[in-house]
């Protein structure tokens, strides 16, 4: 089993942190980053016009039945992320619960959610930890790499 999160046998770094708790925070920043340059990289397209920014955005959004699956899939997708945020940031005593919802909506989802995990994961060091099978760990690589993929295709390509 991989682990992830803290543990009283798990080697720690300064500040009480786990290194898988670390190494998992560290990707959580990568994909934090990567969806700032992904997603803003296209958002600046609309900066020509900064007073309809939103509204050519949202219309854009409906151009097709792709792009419209996509923005439902994301927004529900957002609503049960956001239900998360407010349950777990509760649970666990995580600071600023709404700056990254509003963060959501202002920035990109796919930016501040990664980032609420980081703050979620550095305050579980004292609530337990998670267990990630094998499989698990490297089904998630895998599907990372899809991931990575389809974005480089979209954004890129």
């Amino acid at each position: 089993m991989v682990r992830v999160g803290s543990e009283t046998n798990s080697p720690e770094r300064p500040g009480g942190v786990t290194i898988p708790s670390r190494v998992l925070c560290g990707v959580y920043a990568l994909i934090a980053v990567a969806a700032l340059i992904a997603t803003w990289s296209q958002n600046v397209a609309y900066l020509h016009s900064p007073a309809s920014f939103l509204v050519d955005f949202l219309t854009d959004s409906k151009a097709n039945p792709g792009s419209r699956s996509l923005t439902v899939d994301i927004s529900l997708l957002f609503l049960s992320a956001g239900i998360l945020i407010v349950i777990e940031a509760r649970k666990h005593g995580v600071r600023f619960v709404w700056a990254y919802i509003i963060g959501g909506f202002a920035i990109a989802i796919s930016v501040t959610f990664p980032l609420f995990l980081i703050a979620r994961e550095l305050r579980m060091r004292h609530t337990g930890q998670s267990r990630v099978s094998t499989a698990d760990a490297a089904a998630l690589v895998v599907f990372a790499a899809v991931i990575a993929g389809l974005v480089v295709w979209v954004d890129v390509l």
